[in-house]
């Protein structure tokens, strides 16, 4: 896929990715990998009194799906719990100013870190 369909805050997203690595010791944890396109996502949260203090992705995939993880993490932060689960892969995707219809999948599987992370 050329580069020149993504947006500039995708672009960003994926060049630049934010909260990028593993935290040590998380509260939460998820290893979600998408079965149509095998990117993989690892997600590391730790919560402190009941918000979100820190979270950090691993990311094995499409630009697509580095940035839906990097805005993930940049969605959560210092949200509560139940305001954080109910972020969806369109807000993720309204958040990072839209993505290729055929690369959405790539922010279901963010979503489905989040809900994982969380079980």
């Amino acid at each position: 896929m050329p580069f020149e369909e993504y947006n500039p805050t995708v672009m960003d997203h994926f060049l630049n990715p934010r909260n990028t690595g593993e935290l040590t010791d998380p509260t939460h944890r998820a290893l979600v990998r998408n079965p149509a396109c095998g990117d993989l996502l690892k997600l590391t949260i730790r919560v402190r009194d009941g918000v979100i203090a820190e979270a950090r992705t691993k990311t094995f995939g499409c630009a697509a799906a580095i940035a839906s993880s990097s805005a993930l993490t940049e969605m959560i932060l210092g949200r509560t719990l139940p305001d954080a689960l109910r972020i969806r892969n369109t807000d993720v995707v309204a958040w990072l100013g839209g993505l290729p219809e055929y690369k959405i999948v790539c922010s279901v599987t963010a979503e489905e870190a989040l809900k994982e992370a969380f079980q």
